[in-house]
Parts: C-alpha cells; structure tokens; sequence
C-alpha cells in the first residue's frame, strides 16, 4: 500500500494515476482545500480515497497503518499565500510534515518521500556566491546553502532537515525530491496563485494578453510532471539514497520570453505580454544541475519542453 498526501492536487494525482496503472494498491489522503475530487483516478479496488487533514495527528496516523511508502505532497504550496499568511503555512508546510513523519516512524513505513521546492535555494547560484546575482552562470547543486525568500521556501528547508533528522535519529528511510518547475495536465490555470505555464496558456486561449512579473528575463527549469512522476517511482526503491535531497528538473533553464515565444507557436496566435513589478518572494533565476539524481535514483528526464507544453495546452483547450 502507498500513502499519498495532497493526492487529489496536480502532483499527487498524477502520481496516484501512474501507480494504479502499474498494478500497485493505493491510499490518497487529502482535505480537497485545493486538491478536487475530478483530478482522482477511476474508481479502483485498489484505491482508497481519505478525506482528512494532515495537521490532524490521529488523521495521519490513521492514513499511515497498514503503509509501506508515503509520497507526501499535502501543502500549502503557493509562495504568494505563504506571503500573506506565514501562520497557516507553518501549520501545514512544517507542523503537518512532523505530523506525518512520526506517523509513518511509529507505523513502521519503509520510506517516507518528500515533495520539497527549488524554492529553498532563494537567488543563490552556486556555493559562495552573491544573492541576486544578474546572471546565473551555474546550474543549482544540492550543495548549494539554502536561502529561502519567502515562508514557503523556509517550510521546506525545515521539512528537508526533519527528513533527514528523522532518517539519522529514528532510522525511518526519508529522501527529500526538490522540485523545480513542474507543469503538465490537472495543473490549475484558475487560482488566483497558479503557476506561470497554465496561467499563460488559459489567457492565450482566451486571445487575451498574459501579464508577465518583472522584466521576462528571469529564468526557470521546466519539468513535465510524467517525468516528475518517474522520480518518484523511483526515489521509492533506489538504494543507498536514504537522507538525501535531491534536485527534480531538466537541468535546462528558460526564460519567461522565450516560454511565452514557445506558446504562441502551439496556440498558433500572436500577443504581446503585459508587464508588471515583480513580486515580492520570486526568485530570479532557477537552474538545476541533476546529476544526484542520475547517480543515486537513475533519473534522466525525458520529456522535451516543447512536447510537455504541447500536452498541456491540448488539455487545457479541452
């Protein structure tokens, strides 16, 4: 049996899918406070659906018995809300993480996997260097000291270290898989804090002009959740790769002008971007180096851009 928290958002529900597919039994714990129940899977014997709140001790203990793998993606996971309310994502981000660690310690859990952020890195590029540096000459290694710029980002850098506390003082089999930026179908291009890809695609749809945060020249590393999905898969089983963080990305970095060029040529249209003041917890530049990854977990991406942007905005025409 596979736990997975947060299952009915983006992530974890294409991550439950993938795992149904494969034959494997499958419990989604989930308050549906931004998860829906129209991103669950069909209807399965082999899926078992909670509906509960992981800053509820009893909750997660009763999500966790019976488990062999956690896959926790429950979180309060938008940087601008974070902003705005630093107490409620303490409560989910930091105290609902311990919350479920020491449930799956005391349920005897054979590896707990936590959805961590690129975020925790803030504008460093490489070890030693300057906050805020114009240009970003390295990818991102794990090395990297963290310097988080927003409450979100500093949820999981604490997340992270009770990983890795509780793989050194309780023996419970963590590893930590740091996303960059993930976009793909199921991704919500209505909230008010969605991610850039499926807020650019619905506006483009709609033959209106997307609003751009700053200059357009700050840059991202794109990852398409099928490939996001396959880290998972196989964080669960890789050996040797207990307490670890690990970087989740294409080791590719893109700028918001050269994604938005990307679009008008799928949607076939031709709008010019609305620029506005940056906002206040954004990075500038994001780039991975994957190699951890490739060494430890066996993960290669393999989904091109232009073939995961291609996939996404066919299901948000639909």
């Amino acid at each position: 049996m596979i736990l997975i928290t947060g299952g009915a958002g983006f992530i974890g529900s294409n991550i439950a899918e993938a795992l149904l597919k494969k034959g494997e039994s499958v419990r989604i714990l989930d308050n549906f406070s931004t998860g829906t129940r129209k991103n669950l899977p069909g209807s399965s014997s082999r899926l078992e659906i909670m509906e509960g709140d992981i800053r509820d001790m009893d909750t997660c203990r009763r999500a966790a018995r019976g488990v062999d793998y956690v896959l926790h993606h429950a979180a309060l996971t938008s940087i601008p809300r974070s902003v705005e309310d630093p107490l409620l994502n303490n409560e989910i981000n930091i105290t609902g993480t311990l919350n479920m660690l020491v449930a799956a310690r005391d349920a005897g859990v054979t590896r707990l996997i936590f959805a961590s952020s690129c975020a925790v890195y803030g504008d460093t590029t490489a070890p030693g260097s300057r906050r805020h540096r114009k240009e970003n000459n390295r990818p991102l290694t794990e090395k990297t000291k963290p310097s988080p710029l927003s409450p979100y980002a500093v949820s999981k850098v604490v997340g992270e270290e009770y990983c890795r506390l509780f793989s050194e003082l309780y023996h419970l089999n963590t590893i930590a898989l740091r996303y960059f930026n993930v976009f793909g179908p199921r991704q919500d291009p209505a909230s008010e804090y969605a991610a850039v890809i499926p807020k650019f695609i619905a506006t483009l749809l709609r033959r209106r002009q997307p609003t751009i945060y700053g200059d357009g020249n700050q840059t991202r590393d794109f990852i398409f959740i099928d490939d996001v999905v396959r880290a998972n898969l196989l964080a669960c089983t890789a050996e040797n790769a207990a307490g670890k963080v690990f970087n989740v990305a294409c080791g590719r970095r893109v700028n918001l002008h050269e994604l938005l060029h990307e679009l008008r040529k799928i949607l076939k249209v031709n709008i010019t971007p609305i620029h506005e003041e940056a906002r206040p917890g954004d990075i500038r530049h994001s780039w991975a180096d994957i190699s951890h990854a490739e060494k430890f977990l066996g993960f290669v991406p393999v989904c091109s851009l232009h073939h995961g942007l291609s996939r996404t905005a066919k299901w948000l025409k639909k």
